[in-house]
């Protein structure tokens, strides 16, 4: 199919660029589940590194670094749009601003972490699916799905976690927090990929393309066409 006339990338596109903004809204209320400590954004955020691994399973590297960075200009677009609407100044009969400042008011530390580990995270996701691919001549999906989101995620976690609560805890909590997260999010991508599978199907025979990036330039800052 030509270029740019792919009937279901917007569509991808969407969902990817979706989940990432939930999922950094949410982020803020923390759960309990079976004892393990984790950000509510952990029920979508995952979702995200799913969307991911299709675009470039289905669309290839470049198409899928394209999407990777309008989900970061989007991003900073809401947490912009937040924090001005932090700045005005409330109505007199509405008694909601301490609750907006607590639960939307991300400290810069706190969105440093977040921007800098979704690049690294996406990227290294990107870049491991499709050197897979190319490896195994496009086989065992399973295999790169979940190997590319091992490492992506790993990068993800680590870094935020990292960045955002250095100093904060002990070193051991640190690095139990950052287990736990990874392995949640890990077993989460195992768990979709029978429907990582029919997704990725569907848009190959719908959209007639199947890409493999046996000449892409894999760096992460080049703007240039979808093909390279």
């Amino acid at each position: 199919m030509e270029k740019g006339r792919y009937r279901y990338l917007n569509v991808v596109t969407a969902a990817f660029v979706t989940c990432l903004i939930t999922s950094n809204i949410i982020a803020v209320k923390i759960i309990d589940v079976f004892g393990v400590i984790l950000p509510a954004a952990v029920v979508i955020f995952p979702i995200g590194y799913i969307f991911g691994d299709i675009l470039t399973e289905v669309y290839g590297y470049a198409r899928s670094r394209q999407v990777i960075w309008i989900g970061f200009g989007c991003n900073a677009l809401a947490v912009l749009a937040i924090w001005v609407g932090g700045l005005l100044p409330p109505a007199a009969f509405w008694d909601g601003q301490q609750a907006y400042g607590r639960i939307l008011g991300s400290t810069p530390r706190l969105l440093a972490a977040s921007f800098a580990a979704y690049l690294v995270g996406e990227f290294l996701n990107a870049l491991v699916l499709a050197k897979m691919k190319v490896a195994t001549n496009g086989r065992w999906l399973w295999a790169r799905t979940i190997g590319s989101t091992l490492v992506g995620e790993g990068a993800d976690t680590l870094i935020f976690i990292t960045a955002a609560f250095a100093g904060t805890m002990e070193a051991a909590d640190l690095g139990r927090l950052i287990l736990f997260q990874w392995l949640v999010k890990c077993a989460y991508e195992a768990l979709a990929t029978p429907a990582t599978y029919a997704i990725v199907r569907f848009l190959k025979r719908r959209e007639n393309e199947d890409h493999y990036d046996t000449d892409t330039d894999f760096n992460p800052f080049v703007v240039k066409g979808a093909g390279g």
